[in-house]
């Protein structure tokens, strides 16, 4: 039996990393795919969610070019049947001979079934035996459907997640989202700009339950001025389906929909693995690593969303990166995965961005902060854009000491990489005030909330004494 350098059970954006990477270097590589290559981010996840975005986006401007002073002079009732069809053929064009040209010099095993552990070296699929001397687990995470009373007796057709939503061969008049974190939120925005009539309902206080409560309420504003419901802090009792149509009762009332889209998280997609066969320590969280991103067997890794720490396809590319780094690392100084921030970005309309602590968090820890925030209408570029909406916040040390930043607004998914790079870095409020920042882009807000941030310290007396001592 052939014995590889290394096997990737799952080519999703870890594996998929792993084994780029690992082939470039001329190691001997077996992937394995139960299905398609890409993973969930590139096939009903991150990829075809974007495509929906931009066309929701489109027909949404569309119908409001009047506030840039332009008259269509024509009805514009659009047609949006076809935005899921092209969604699906976006996709196809990415899934395609050049992706998987990236891959040519590692043997790859596609839908040929899921791989399981024989022993800590051995995988089986299809009957088959493969061994390698390191082994890299990258399968991911499933949507979770909760236990809700009712929900079981729904078909297919009636309860959405992402992995069936971007096959709807329709948009639906009427549709129910549970879930207010960034799936339920992009596809409740999508969905809405695209004609359908969108309820959320959520147990979280505010959207985004993650993320910082300020962004959270700009975000809830901005969804019921496009005619979102939204309804936090609610428990949903029981669903139940009468005459096609999706009843969800609540202790804040009953809502319909043609179809209820389930956005309530997700878990590790463990089962046919066989973990226990190898030895290898999990929970429900996912399979258990060190800092390295090992399990308890040394050769083996666990990277992405299968090991629970950031269900985020950018954590799971890097992860496999580490993890790859590592594998070929004879010494003990390895990369260990918590000195890497791992920011997030919701993709809605204003975007969300956070990196580091919140300030809620910050102030449970009882560290002593200053919340610097500034606000996008303060800006002449995003009121001139038409989305004057958001603000930028900033969590610092008195000494100017970056903790954590939250955006919301144009660009945010952009604009926060700046505080990314600074806090990992461990540069300071004053390092940003002192970059220069090309004008007038929106970027230009991270210098001026630096620039708040010392005018705040100028404003001390004893500054004040001091400059007028040496004028």
């Amino acid at each position: 039996m052939k014995k590889y350098d290394a096997i990737v059970i799952g080519m999703g954006p870890a594996g998929m990393a792993v084994s780029a990477m690992g082939s470039a270097m001329g190691l001997d590589i077996l992937a394995v795919e139960e299905r398609k290559v890409g993973g969930e981010c590139l096939n009903v996840g991150c990829i075809p969610s974007k495509a929906l975005l931009k066309a929701s986006e489109v027909n949404f401007t569309a119908h409001d070019m009047g506030q840039f002073g332009i008259d269509s002079q024509c009805n514009m009732n659009t047609d949006t049947s076809q935005s899921l069809e092209v969604v699906r053929e976006k996709v196809g064009k990415i899934n395609n001979k050049k992706l998987m040209k990236t891959f040519e010099k590692v043997e790859l095993l596609l839908n040929e079934g899921p791989a399981e552990f024989v022993d800590k070296h051995t995988i089986k699929i299809n009957g088959k035996n493969y061994k390698a001397k390191k082994i890299f687990i990258a399968t991911g995470t499933e949507p979770v459907i909760p236990p809700i009373p009712g929900i079981e007796k729904l078909n297919d057709d009636q309860i959405l997640t992402n992995l069936n939503i971007f096959n709807l061969e329709k948009i639906p008049g009427e549709m129910t989202v549970m879930g207010g974190g960034a799936i339920g939120t992009e596809m409740a925005q999508a969905f809405s700009r695209l004609g359908s009539k969108v309820t959320i309902v959520q147990m979280g206080d505010h959207l985004l339950p993650a993320g910082d409560g300020d962004a959270g309420a700009v975000l809830k504003e901005m969804f019921e001025k496009e005619g979102i419901k939204v309804y936090n802090s609610t428990k949903i009792e029981k669903i139940e389906e009468k005459d096609g149509l999706i009843y969800t009762y609540t202790d804040k009332g009953t809502f319909t929909g043609e179809k209820l889209l389930v956005a309530t998280g997700r878990k590790p997609f463990l089962e046919k693995l066989k973990l226990d066969n190898a030895g290898i320590a999990y929970n429900k969280q996912g399979i258990i690593v060190d800092r390295n991103l090992r399990t308890n067997k040394r050769h083996i890794y666990a990277i992405g969303d299968c090991n629970g720490l950031a269900l985020l396809s950018h954590a799971a590319m890097h992860q496999g990166m580490l993890a790859l780094m590592n594998a070929i690392n004879p010494t003990p100084f390895k990369l260990k995965r918590n000195k890497y921030y791992v920011p997030w970005s919701v993709f809605t309309k204003p975007e969300v961005a956070q990196v580091g602590m919140k300030e809620l968090e910050a102030r449970e820890k009882g560290l002593k902060i200053e919340v610097i925030k500034r606000d996008f209408a303060s800006y002449g570029r995003t009121v001139a854009d038409g989305h004057p909406e958001g603000f930028i916040k900033v969590i610092t040390t008195k000494r100017g000491k970056i903790l954590g930043v939250t955006i919301v607004g144009e660009t945010a998914s952009e604009i926060i990489h700046e505080w990314i790079l600074a806090i990992q870095k461990g540069l300071t409020m004053f390092d940003i005030m002192m970059m220069q920042h090309s004008f007038p882009t929106i970027a230009m807000l991270n210098k001026m909330v630096a620039e708040d941030w010392m005018m705040g310290k100028l404003k001390s007396p004893w500054i004040g004494k001091i400059a007028r001592f040496f004028i």
